[in-house]
Parts: structure tokens; sequence; C-alpha cells
């Protein structure tokens, strides 16, 4: 078995950093007992090995006008489609997450729509008439109940 890329300072770092992607490094190196030159070069070591893949504000879609959130399963013509349409699906910047999945979709993504009127639309003009797309099948979010990062164990 692989040894773990990180170890148990890491980990404090990560579950720090986690809950608040603001704190300030030398919060954190407070907490850790070490520097704060150690702590900026965890963080830049954990970027590197790609264990931390970003920090990001995340905007809440209801305060900018969309409230409809939705995902989708996407069914293929063909598998061989699929790099062709993955490309046109990054073309609509409504669409904020796509997976590659096993099961009955080739596809799996989540999109967000002004209203159910504008869901309706993109799926009309947008989605479904990409080629390679056969069909898609929608289930809309009624409200997102929790949303969370992984434990750092």
């Amino acid at each position: 078995m692989d040894k773990s890329p990180i170890d148990s300072l890491d980990k404090k770092i990560l579950s720090l950093i986690t809950k608040n992607a603001r704190i300030p490094f030398l919060e954190v190196a407070r907490e850790c007992n070490v520097s704060g030159a150690a702590i900026h070069q965890r963080i830049q070591r954990l970027i590197n090995l790609e264990v931390i893949k970003g920090s990001e504000f995340i905007i809440n879609p209801g305060k900018i006008g969309y409230h409809t959130c939705a995902f989708m399963g996407i069914f293929l013509k063909k598998a061989s489609l699929f790099n062709k349409v993955v490309e046109m699906l990054e073309e609509i910047p409504q669409i904020v997450e796509c997976h590659y999945t096993t099961g009955q979709y080739a596809i799996f993504i989540k999109i967000y729509a002004r209203n159910n009127e504008h869901l309706k639309s993109m799926l009309h003009d947008n989605l479904q008439s990409i080629t390679g797309i056969s069909s898609t099948e929608t289930i809309i979010s009624l409200e997102e109940t929790f949303k969370r990062q992984l434990p750092i164990e």
C-alpha cells in the first residue's frame, strides 16, 4: 500500500483551512505550534502534490438570480462521442459540474437556471441540440441541505 503523502501536521493544517479558507497563515501556525514560514511551505507542498486544488469564494446562486438547481443524467448516442459532448457542455456557463459516470448515464451534470422556464429553455435550445446526446433525464433540487468537504482523518 502506498504511504500517504501527508503527515499529521499536514492533516491539522488541512482541517483548519478547509473550515476557513481565509484563515491567516500566522493563525494556522499558532494553532499548529510552528512558524508561519513552515505553514507557507507546507501549504505550497500540498498544492504541488495536488492535495489542495485551490481556494475559492463561494457564490450563493440564489443571490445572483439563479433559483433553480438541477442534476441531469445524459445518455450518449455512442460512447466515442464523450469528449466532443463534454467540450460542448463546457461552453454552457450554467453547468457547474460534469462527471463521467458508471450506471445508466454516461455523463451527470449539475446546472443552475434562473427559474424553471430558463431551465426548460437551456434543455431545449442548448443541451438537446448537442450532437451526440441521445436523451437527458433531469432532477430538480428543491433545496441543498448541506455541502461539505471530506473530513481530514
